[in-house]
């Protein structure tokens, strides 16, 4: 009988979630939104509005996938809401796609 330890690979949970946010990444503005983020360390969304050519209500549904996603961070404060990168979130992901 083979021995397949060695060719073991992630588990079923690590594979979801790294095909969830790939998803999450697939598309162009996210990534714009989400270097923006990594620049800027937090973000409110008129500033991020600001920079990007597509309406605040666009930039705010983008802002959900990626929070969703868990690669972005958000809180209220007031009538404002800022946003930033989840770093160890990031790194995780890096792992992940090095580990293909």
């Amino acid at each position: 009988m083979k021995d397949t330890s060695c060719c073991s690979g992630p588990s079923a949970l690590t594979d979801e979630t790294l095909a969830r946010t790939c998803k999450a990444l697939g598309h162009p503005l996210r990534i714009r939104i989400l270097r923006l983020l990594i620049q800027r360390q937090e973000c409110i969304v008129g500033d991020l509005v600001e920079e990007l050519p597509v309406a605040q209500s666009t930039v705010s549904q983008h802002l959900k996938v990626l929070k969703d996603a868990g690669l972005v961070l958000g809180e209220i404060d007031g009538p404002r809401r800022c946003y930033c990168v989840d770093r160890s979130r990031l790194a995780q992901v890096r792992e992940l796609l090095g580990e293909l």
